[in-house]
Formats: structure tokens, sequence, C-alpha cells
């Protein structure tokens, strides 16, 4: 798919990140591809996808446009969305779209350069998506010619604030500096309810990504079992 064509399908929508770690319940190729399939009747208009696995089943099931990454730990970095070409490789024989990968200014595994990585994900033809923490990632990844960058890792990295809904004020100063450069800038990070996806696109995201709050029914659960033992106590 061309950067045009995905960018027009994913213009003002919501992207749906299905995602299970092996720890996690629904860790399965097939449950993601599923769950995929149920976002897609939902109105998503692309879908997030960790692994090559879940992005090929995901693709098979659905049609949408895939944005996949890989996690992987590596002893010598905190880095783990897309590490290195080894996970780009993963990904593009698996047919994704665009590729997400951590854009933050931590060292990376191997002393890889950010510039490279990005170099080699375009050289294969994918699109590249800038997992960012702060502004100043941002523009560094817009720099280096990714072709968007997402809120991500807002919270995620020491030096980025830890809010308990989206950094939206991210989100309004990324687009400030990269609107200009005709770089669309992702909303994605605790975005627990429909309200903060609506405020995302208000604050000029160009689309938004949600994930543990349609995905993971555990955390889902969580969420409302502490809101009724909580009120089961002031109740008594």
């Amino acid at each position: 798919m061309s950067g045009h064509s995905f960018f027009d399908a994913i213009k003002h929508g919501l992207i749906v990140s299905c995602q299970a770690l092996p720890d996690e319940p629904l860790h399965s190729s097939y449950i993601m591809a599923r769950m995929a399939v149920a976002a897609k009747e939902g109105g998503a208009c692309a879908i997030r996808s960790n692994s090559g696995a879940d992005v090929r089943s995901i693709r098979e099931a659905t049609g949408l446009p895939v944005i996949g990454l890989v996690k992987r730990d590596y002893p010598d970095s905190e880095i783990y969305i897309t590490a290195t070409r080894r996970e780009v490789d993963e990904l593009i024989e698996a047919g994704a779209d665009m590729i997400a990968l951590d854009a933050t200014l931590r060292p990376r595994p191997n002393g890889e350069k950010l510039s490279d990585l990005i170099a080699y994900v375009k050289s294969r033809g994918a699109l590249v998506m800038a997992d960012i923490s702060t502004l100043d990632e941002a523009v560094e990844a817009a720099m280096l010619g990714a072709d968007c960058v997402s809120t991500t890792l807002s919270g995620y990295t020491p030096y980025s604030p830890k809010l308990e809904g989206p950094d939206l004020g991210l989100v309004r100063d990324a687009v400030r500096e990269l609107s200009p450069r005709g770089v669309p800038v992702i909303a994605e990070g605790r975005i627990w309810d429909p309200a903060d996806a609506a405020r995302a696109l208000e604050a000029g995201a160009y689309a938004v990504v949600v994930g543990s709050a349609i995905s993971r029914p555990q955390l889902i659960t969580r969420r409302y079992a502490e809101a009724v033992k909580n009120a089961s106590v002031k109740l008594v």
C-alpha cells in the first residue's frame, strides 16, 4: 500500500491495537485475528499488531492496513519495540504496511542508529511510524524520515510525564511542530474511553490508536472490578 493510500485510509480514524504478549490470556495469532475482525466490524480503519505471525493472520482475516511491530528484549538496551533490522525483516516478510519502532533517544541495541533503522525500513518499501515520548524525539524522528509519529511512549521513558490519561499536550505540541513538515501525528497511549479519543482528534491528531481499552479484557475487567470494590467499601 502506498503512503498516500495508507494515510487516506486512516485519516481522522480509529486504529485498534490488537496485541497479547506470551504471558497474557489471549496470546494467539488466531485470537488476535478474530479480535481484529471484531475491531473492523466496530469501525476500525487499521490494526496495530505485535509479531510477524499476528500481522500475517490479521491481514488475511481483515484486509485492513496493518501497522506491525515486534516486542523483543535486548540485554544492552531498554528499547524493545522493533529495535533492530531483524524485527523489520520479520514484519516485511509478514506483509506489514507500516512498521512501528521505538524512536526514543535512548541507547539502541548493538549500537545501531535510529537513522539507519528508519532508512532500512524505507529501503524495504514500508512506511515508518516513530513511537516517541517527547517533542524533541518527535522532531528528530521527522527529520530522520519517519512517515508519522505516535505518542505511544509518553510516560514510558524516565524523562517523560507520568499521566493518568493521554498526553494531549504532547499531541498539540507535536502537531504544531510537524504539521508544516507534512508529518502526521498519531495519538496513542492511555486512551481509556471514547471521550479521550475525541479529545485527541480535537487536539490535532491525524488518527487515534486505542489498545488496552478495547483488546485487553483482563485490564478492562480490572478497572471495573476496582470501581466496584471501591464503591462497595463506601457503601458498608
